[in-house]
C-alpha cells in the first residue's frame, strides 16, 4: 500500500513573528509581491515597515480585490512579472492566502495568516470561486508553501469570530479523516496537482496524519473555550497558542494528508444558497460537520459532544445560524446535487452516496441543531 504525507517546508509560530518576515523574503531574493486586503495591510503596516527596514527588502502591493477567482489570479500574475518580484506573500485570511498560492503556483511562497479562521495556510491546495462568490473548483500545486509564518499577537487582536470559525474548520478534520480511512480512499497528498494520472499511483493516509487529526479534535475540546476567552480579551495565553496551532497546523496537515469527505462537499453545496455567502468557511463547515454525522448515523453521544462544543464557543449548529431561515426539500436537493458531483470529496464516505440521502441529512441536521440549541438556551 502506498502512503503519502505533505507539509510546508517551515512552520513558525509565536508572538511578534511578523517582524521576521524580511528574513524569509531574503532567502528568495530582494522583493516580494504582497497579496492582501487593504484592511489587513493597515493592521500590520507598522510591522511591515519595520521588517522592510531591518532586512532591506522591497514589498510590492498588489491591490487584491478580495476574491480568489481565475480573473484575479491572472491579473496578479501579470503584476508579479511586471515588477520582477522574487517571491509571493499571502497575508490575511483564506481568500488572500489561496490567491497567493495560485499566483505563485507552488514556488517561493510565504504565507502569513493574520487570522486563524481556516486551515488553508499550510496546504498545497486552494479553492477557486466565481466572481459572484460561488464555488468554482479546487487548485493543487506541486508542493506546500515554503514558509508559514504565524504571529499570535496579531491573531489575538483580530475579532474572535475568526478564531471561532477556524475551530469550525478544524472540527471537521477527524471526522473526514475517519471516513476516508474506513473507505480506504485516496488522499491528495500523494498526487502531483491533486489528480491521478497514468504516471502516478494513488496514496492512502498515514498513521502520522490520522494521529494529527485525532489530536486536532482533542485539543479543540480541551482548549477551545479558554482560547475564545483569551481572544475576546486580545491576550495570548497557552490555550490560544494551542488553538492557533490546532486551527492552522494540526487541521491543515490532518485534512490534507488524511483526506476530506462529506463535510467539505456539503460546504461547497451550501454556497448555492445565497444566504450563506456572508458567513465564513469554518462557520459553514461546522454545520456541515453535523450533516455528515447525521448522514453516517454517528452515535448520539458523539453528535451531542459536537453540538455542546459548538454551542460553547458560538459555532453554527443549524441553517439559521448561517443565514438560511428555512429550506425546502427542493432547495436541499440543489445543495446535495452540488455536493455530490463526481469530483467531490463526499465519495470518500465508506458507503454509496445518494443525493436524496444527503438532502435528507441536511434537513435532519438543521432540525436537530435547532432543537438542541433551543433546549440548551432554556436549560
Amino acid at each position: 500500500m502506498r502512503k503519502a504525507f505533505i507539509s510546508p517546508a517551515k512552520y513558525v509560530q509565536g508572538e511578534d513573528e511578523l517582524l521576521n518576515l524580511g528574513y524569509y523574503i531574503k532567502t528568495f531574493g530582494e522583493s516580494a509581491l504582497l497579496i492582501a486586503h487593504q484592511d489587513d495591510i493597515d493592521r500590520v503596516q507598522a510591522q511591515l515597515d519595520a521588517t522592510k527596514e531591518k532586512f532591506g527588502v522591497k514589498i510590492v502591493a498588489s491591490h487584491f480585490n478580495g476574491e480568489c477567482s481565475r480573473k484575479e489570479v491572472a491579473r496578479l500574475q501579470e503584476v508579479a512579472k511586471e515588477q520582477h518580484t522574487d517571491c509571493v506573500i499571502g497575508l490575511g485570511g483564506g481568500k488572500a492566502i489561496d490567491t497567493s498560492k495560485c499566483v505563485a503556483e507552488g514556488e517561493n511562497l510565504i504565507i502569513v495568516p493574520t487570522i486563524a479562521a481556516t486551515d488553508a495556510p499550510t496546504s498545497h491546495s486552494a479553492v477557486l470561486y466565481t466572481e459572484d462568490g460561488e464555488f468554482d473548483d479546487y487548485a493543487y500545486f506541486k508542493q506546500s508553501p515554503s514558509v508559514v509564518l504565524v504571529d499570535t499577537t496579531i491573531i489575538a487582536n483580530a475579532p474572535t469570530r475568526f478564531l471561532v470559525a477556524g475551530m469550525g474548520d478544524a472540527l471537521s478534520t477527524l471526522f473526514e479523516a475517519r471516513a476516508t480511512a474506513r473507505s480506504f480512499s485516496n488522499v491528495n497528498a500523494g498526487l502531483p496537482n491533486g489528480y491521478l494520472t497514468k504516471e502516478t499511483k494513488p496514496a492512502k493516509n498515514t498513521i502520522a496524519a490520522y494521529t494529527l487529526a485525532k489530536v486536532c479534535y482533542e485539543t479543540l475540546l480541551e482548549n477551545g473555550y479558554q482560547a475564545k476567552i483569551a481572544c475576546d480579551n486580545n491576550v495570548v495565553t497557552p490555550a490560544l497558542e494551542n488553538i492557533v496551532e490546532t486551527n492552522i497546523l494540526l487541521s491543515g496537515l490532518g485534512f490534507e494528508s488524511s483526506g476530506l469527505a462529506a463535510i467539505h462537499a456539503i460546504h461547497d453545496g451550501l454556497t448555492a444558497l445565497e444566504g450563506t455567502h456572508h458567513y465564513f468557511h469554518g462557520e459553514k463547515v461546522a454545520f456541515s460537520t453535523i450533516c455528515q454525522l447525521v448522514l453516517e448515523n454517528a452515535p448520539k453521544e458523539e453528535l451531542h459532544e459536537v453540538l455542546d462544543f459548538s454551542l460553547s464557543i458560538g459555532l453554527p449548529v443549524c441553517l439559521a445560524d448561517i443565514g438560511v431561515e428555512s429550506i425546502s426539500f427542493e432547495e436541499a436537493m440543489e445543495v446535495a446535487e452540488k455536493a455530490c458531483i463526481p469530483e467531490e470529496s463526499i465519495h470518500s464516505m465508506p458507503f454509496p452516496i445518494e443525493v436524496e440521502a444527503v438532502a435528507s441529512a441536511i434537513i435532519a441536521a438543521d432540525k436537530i441543531g435547532a432543537d438542541y440549541k433551543k433546549k440548551h438556551a432554556n436549560a
